[in-house]
């Protein structure tokens, strides 16, 4: 009975002097921890300024200097002292958790952003080549006008410039027997082949001049007479308008003959002739340029 009693009292002392030591070590930890800084050693007061360096911008966790009774290890430490040792550690760590999901949320939306702010500047860039390609097409349109109404314009001026120097491009002869005025059938056919291509054309006259046989007045009536039958034929057959035809009775009017030896000399002639000229200017090309130019313009706009 006295063994199991001393045995008792042994086992009581043995399992309170931890508790002891535990209470005695966190009574010890905790007015140094409330002591003000000032009473701190000089040692430990530059490890607690660097407050704002941190994560959480708190100061970091210290190790207690007085490890209690037992040292490092306590084999007998109770949940409370166990909790109160890791309970600053979890919430450090529940705050860094905080703070990398801000940290993470905060970078996903500044990346979003930057996503979108390069996308929207693509698309800006996009629309800026594709004004500047229909840009570049409509000035070079211009400028194709531009050169078109040059052209034009040069061309307009020689027109103007040359409009009453008329070039001989066509030149018939009707014979006539002498003191005959009446177109053969010959005639008719040469007038047809000279006046047929003249139908719609502009810039052109006609120029008959009659010949004839004999002297003075006489002369001249005969070759005004046959001029004028030419004339008529013209005008009737052909709708050549009269204001494009010039007559002129010549009478027996030397005509220059050309030698074999390449000169000129002028010979009178025996019974009637008229000699039809065609003489045009450069208002058939301009005519022409019209009628090129508005088949230019669907392709210019296309």
């Amino acid at each position: 009975m006295k063994n199991r009693t001393l045995f008792a009292v042994l086992l009581a002392v043995v399992l309170a002097v931890p508790v002891f030591a535990q209470d005695n070590s966190a009574s010890q930890t905790q007015p140094a921890a409330s002591q003000p800084a000032m009473s701190q050693p000089a040692a430990t007061q530059p490890a607690a300024q660097p407050a704002t360096d941190s994560a959480t911008g708190k100061a970091p966790l210290q190790p207690e200097t007085r490890e209690g009774f037992w040292g490092r290890m306590n084999p007998f430490a109770r949940k409370k002292y166990v909790a109160r040792q890791t309970d600053p550690i979890r919430d450090r760590i529940n705050e860094l958790d905080e703070l990398t999901a801000a940290n993470t949320k905060a970078i996903k939306d500044t990346d979003a952003r930057a996503q979108a702010g390069i996308q929207l500047a693509s698309a800006k860039a996009s629309e800026a080549d594709q004004h500047a390609v229909d840009a570049g097409n409509k000035a070079q349109a211009a400028q194709q006008t531009a050169q078109q109404a040059n052209t034009r314009l040069t061309t307009v001026e020689q027109v103007v410039t040359n409009i009453d120097q008329y070039q001989p491009t066509t030149q018939t002869e009707i014979l006539f027997k002498p003191g005959q005025t009446v177109l053969s059938q010959n005639a008719k056919t040469a007038l047809d082949e000279m006046a047929t291509p003249l139908k719609n054309q502009r810039g052109y006259v006609v120029e008959v001049q009659g010949f004839a046989s004999g002297h003075g007045q006489v002369a001249i009536s005969t070759s005004q007479k046959m001029a004028e039958s030419v004339v008529r034929y013209l005008a009737l057959n052909h709708d050549i308008p009269i204001y494009r035809i010039y007559l002129v009775g010549m009478g027996n009017a030397p005509v220059p003959v050309s030698t074999s030896a390449g000169e000129t000399k002028p010979k009178r002639i025996t019974g009637g002739r008229v000699e039809i000229s065609l003489l045009k200017n450069n208002l058939e090309q301009l005519a022409s340029t019209d009628t090129t130019a508005p088949q230019n313009q669907p392709q210019q706009q296309q």
